[in-house]
């Protein structure tokens, strides 16, 4: 119920928020500022927030954190009726900063829930329940949004059409509240293994090592981290660029976009049934390594588009392989961190997935300015491509 719900958020709100900037007339450079302010935010919380995980009960801390970020989806309904477009296109960039600050910790702790919730026998099936929950949800709402924006004069339809996405956060968090972890003995996830004590003072250096956690950087989870930041990456060098494509190069109405998305999310669906399947085959490591190589596909592919048409059955070969990724690699993270010590490793891996959501969603437009915008999606297929090859060699 809770992905279900946020996939009525993202095929509303979250779907269309890149194309209303644009129509509003956001640059390359003001919706890479849109998907980084979060980014930016979260690198400097990201540690912070682990090690104030550690000290709560990680379920209560967690829906308290999404209460307040998707509160921030409520926000965007009135903007029409206080400001003008360019200035709309800011204060969507202040808010999505303001909303980052409890992004942070609902972030860090959201897969410490899942894997306290779920035992890891079962994880790859749930996963693939989830994320066909998520692509009906995703489908009926992109669909209806799409629909409406046709119907309704601009912007009263974004308007509608951003309530929608936030009742659906709304409910989202609701159902978060009611997840409970397997074992209910403790109100804190397990205690990380203290140090001996130690005779002397640490070093104001030592103090800082120690806080921020750099002994993780020491260990084999460092591989993890790194293959990680390559995908994410080469993953969010694209994402600023795919609505300026849409809407400036194919000339997509919304109902369009929301029907690409929609074909999108139900070949989610059906490559989500066999994700069992291939992950038993397979392992979480390499399923991840094989998707996220494909995601050059869609890069290349939408480059490639001159029709609608085209458009279409891009979304479509792109959801059969996203299925695939969205289902193995938190599984796979989740199985190279130590349980004892979730909090701190998911924080590192939140600053990594921050760092490449920054840099990846502001040096994309530039790549884009540089070299023309199909060049720059063919050159980014090439390196998602390569971070595939990265996770299943290094990771």
């Amino acid at each position: 119920m809770d992905i279900g719900w946020f996939g009525i958020l993202s095929g509303a709100s979250i779907n269309f928020l890149s194309v209303y900037a644009t129509r509003l007339g956001a640059t390359g450079f003001q919706i890479g500022l849109l998907s980084s302010m979060a980014a930016a935010v979260s690198l400097v919380l990201a540690i912070p927030a682990g090690r104030w995980l550690e000290t709560q009960n990680i379920n209560s801390a967690v829906f308290r954190a999404s209460v307040w970020y998707r509160l921030g989806y409520l926000l965007w309904v009135p903007l029409p009726w206080l400001f003008s477009e360019q200035a709309q296109v800011w204060a969507l960039i202040v808010i999505a900063l303001l909303m980052a600050i409890p992004l942070t910790p609902l972030s860090v702790g959201f897969n410490a829930v899942f894997a306290a919730a779920v035992p890891p026998q079962w994880r790859a099936h749930v996963a693939a329940v989830r994320n066909v929950a998520f692509a009906i949800a995703f489908m009926l709402s992109s669909l209806g949004s799409g629909y409406l924006l046709e119907l309704l004069p601009f912007p009263t339809g974004y308007q509608i059409v951003f309530g929608i996405g936030f009742l659906g956060a709304a409910l989202s968090s609701l159902q978060l509240y009611f997840i409970k972890p397997l074992q209910t003995t403790s109100s804190t996830l397990p205690p990380r293994p203290q140090p001996a004590p130690i005779k002397r003072a640490l070093s104001p250096r030592q103090q800082l090592q120690t806080a921020i956690r750099l002994d993780i950087w020491k260990t084999p989870f460092r591989n993890t981290l790194l293959v990680f930041f390559a995908f994410h990456l080469a993953q969010f060098l694209a994402l600023p660029l795919f609505p300026l494509f849409q809407v400036h190069q194919l000339h997509l109405a919304d109902d369009q976009i929301g029907l690409g998305t929609a074909l999108f999310y139900l070949t989610v669906l059906l490559g989500s049934t066999r994700l069992n399947e291939m992950v038993r085959d397979f392992g979480h490591r390499t399923v991840t390594g094989i998707s996220v190589a494909g995601l050059a596909m869609y890069s290349l592919l939408l480059a490639l588009s001159r029709t609608p048409v085209d458009y279409y059955w891009t979304s479509l070969l792109g959801g059969l392989n996203y299925a695939m990724l969205i289902g193995s690699y938190a599984n796979y993270l989740l199985e190279e961190i130590p349980i004892e010590d979730r909090p701190a490793h998911l924080a590192w891996y939140n600053v990594i997935l921050n760092a490449s959501i920054l840099i990846g969603s502001l040096t994309g437009p530039l790549i884009s300015h540089a070299i023309g915008l199909v060049a720059a999606l063919i050159l980014i297929a090439l390196l998602r491509f390569l971070s595939g090859l990265a996770v299943l060699k290094w990771g």
